[in-house]
């Protein structure tokens, strides 16, 4: 049986003299102090993936391929591998999601993995987002939790927003990436920062990511520290969070901008395991 943290009983840390660019911060958690953290204790989304090899499609979708046929080859970031929805690459065991990259020759790319995303099944505006993850880990793996804006009304990246809630470098196991992107601060511009972990790590052990985002602000937290906030005074453009829901997306990437490519070191294959997903209203 696994075991479930109660979300609602999590420790608010403050967090003071944060610098986005020079990533320096300092950080405190008495209870007397103030942050401005919503309350979202009504819980309207929960996947704990507790069916052995069935992933619950009333929730999730995946993408396929290579980009290529969305008209963004590499998904946009110079990628290498070929997403699936074969067990190979996501299935459920033992109550997690499992998200395995494979070295393969796959139509024509040399690595699958896959990606689950809930473009129009579930997509919510405001709310706390978290799900508890187990990372793999090498050189040139890229691992995410992150949320994409609804484009129902024609509108197209960066103009939609993104909130990346965790990013991961595979072979940097104790630093993770809290990052938002939109209109003015996309790509390389994005506004982002990292959190380093202390005594451990984020591919031997598991750790809840999340936010909590309201109307003018995202706070950013992994297990019971919240290491950052960005409000629209930190970005250097039009403030895109507050206009539209977002869905919610899970992947594995090989390769790209970010990590750079494997090396002859990096072992696969590896997985990504999700205990849970959970959202929250206030």
């Amino acid at each position: 049986m696994k075991l479930k943290r109660n979300t609602k009983e999590m420790r608010v840390c403050s967090v003071f003299g944060v610098s986005l660019l020079s990533f320096l911060f300092f950080t405190s958690c008495n209870t007397d102090e103030t942050q401005t953290v919503a309350t979202f204790d009504n819980l309207v989304l929960e996947d704990n993936f507790d069916i052995d090899g069935q992933i619950n499609r009333d929730i999730w979708n995946f993408d396929i391929g290579d980009g290529a046929a969305q008209g963004i080859p590499g998904w946009g970031n110079n990628e290498l591998q070929y997403y699936t929805d074969r067990p190979e690459n996501a299935t459920t065991e033992n109550g997690y999601l499992l998200i395995t990259a494979q070295q393969e020759d796959f139509n024509g790319a040399q690595y699958t993995s896959a990606r689950l995303q809930t473009k129009n099944k579930f997509q919510q505006l405001y709310g706390r987002f978290e799900a508890r993850i187990r990372l793999p880990y090498g050189q040139g793996y890229w691992p995410a939790f992150w949320l994409l804006g609804d484009d129902s009304d024609g509108s197209i990246w960066p103009r939609i927003g993104e909130i990346d809630i965790m990013e991961n470098v595979g072979d940097e196991p104790t630093t993770i990436f809290g990052t938002v992107h939109g209109p003015g601060y996309s790509g390389a511009e994005s506004i982002s920062k990292s959190y380093t972990l202390q005594n451990t790590r984020v591919d031997t052990e598991f750790h809840i990511y999340g936010i909590e985002w309201g109307p003018n602000y995202i706070n950013y937290y992994i297990d019971d520290v919240l290491y950052n906030q960005i409000t629209p005074e930190d970005v250097p453009g039009e403030w895109v969070f507050n206009d539209r829901p977002f869905y919610i997306i899970l992947n594995v990437a090989v390769g790209g901008n970010l990590p750079g490519p494997p090396n002859a070191e990096t072992e696969f294959p590896q997985t990504m395991l999700v205990d849970y997903v959970r959202v929250y209203q206030r």
